[in-house]
């Protein structure tokens, strides 16, 4: 296995910041995600496509937790890789298959918002679970096909003597790689980005001019201004926990390829990419929130399940106060 030396970079963000920010993400995504499967199937009677998509999206944002573990480990100990090329290689090909599988899901939930709110009458035909379905196998098919060749890129390596496992690859492919980097950026980010933008924006503009163009209710009018805040809500997510570390990601690769003689440049570029993962990361624990809280029906729907399970355990606790008491009183 050769032995490659890069430029120095400094890596405390590996040990503090990324172990503590991935743990927080492992534990809340794992939690927040099996909840809302857990909900879904135990509660949901009859599936509409929004629940068929936001399934496959806590699915994808479950397994894309599961890969977390070894990469917590590897960071704390400094960016050593212990688990061999094998582990490497699937940690990193199942983490970006679900992180692309995340987008393209929440590009599949904003298309079915955009036709439900912009095109009502047309949503009836569109808006089918036959569709939803086809569209979500569509989904899991596509973002493997595009994952693959990670499988060659990705593996470990040594470099300055330590067992490491490439992110992206080794050193010397990057030339390779970087054609493959954009295209994921392209056809992985900006593509579903554009559309989910375009989408949120026009269902926005719509809600707007019915809210100033009608007279409406004071109730139908508050439930507007909801709906405005919660797409304006939902967009900003999307942009903060995606952009930036598109955006740092392809810096870095542009310059990993043709600059990489300028260390300095280097390591700033490396420390933002890698300080931006943390944030893209936290998106498969915001999603099962924007589900439960993004709309009234779900909110009570929540209420009313979080209720029913209070008034079963009420009872219980009731009889063993009354026994206490009686014993006490005895």
């Amino acid at each position: 296995m050769e032995d490659f030396q890069i430029c120095p970079v400094n890596n405390y963000y590996k040990r503090i910041l990324l172990p503590v920010s991935y743990s927080l993400v492992f534990l809340l995504g794992l939690s927040l995600n099996g909840a809302l499967l857990w909900y879904i199937f135990g509660r949901t009677r009859r599936w509409s496509s929004t629940v068929i998509y936001m399934t496959n999206l806590a699915v994808a944002d479950l397994l894309y937790v599961l890969a977390l573990p070894p990469l917590i480990i590897s960071n704390a100990m400094g960016g050593v890789w212990p688990f061999g090329n094998i582990i490497c290689k699937s940690v990193r090909f199942f983490f970006f298959v679900n992180l692309h599988c995340s987008m393209m899901f929440l590009t599949c939930v904003s298309v079915h918002r955009f036709i439900g709110v912009c095109f009502p009458i047309a949503g009836v035909r569109l808006r089918t679970k036959k569709l939803a379905i086809l569209a979500s196998g569509s989904v899991w098919i596509l973002a493997t096909a595009e994952i693959l060749p990670t499988l060659v890129f990705a593996h470990t390596g040594v470099i300055n003597n330590m067992t490491v496992c490439f992110e992206m690859t080794s050193p010397e492919r990057f030339k390779e790689y970087f054609a493959y980097g954009l295209f994921l950026t392209i056809v992985g980010f900006l593509i579903p980005f554009l559309v989910v933008i375009t989408c949120y924006c026009s269902m926005m503009t719509a809600l707007h001019c019915r809210a100033t163009d009608s007279i409406s209710h004071a109730r139908t009018a508050r439930m507007r201004n909801k709906s405005l805040y919660t797409l304006l809500v939902v967009c900003l997510v999307f942009v903060v926990c995606f952009v930036p570390y598109h955006i740092a990601r392809t810096v870095y690769l542009f310059v990993r390829v043709y600059m990489a003689g300028d260390c300095h440049l280097l390591n700033i570029v490396m420390i933002s990419f890698k300080m931006w993962k943390p944030v893209v990361s936290f998106n498969c624990c915001a999603n099962p929130l924007l589900y439960f809280l993004g709309s009234d029906g779900q909110r009570r729907k929540l209420r009313a399940w979080l209720w029913m399970k209070r008034k079963r355990v009420e009872p219980t606790v009731c009889l063993v106060d009354e026994g206490s008491t009686n014993r006490s009183g005895g």
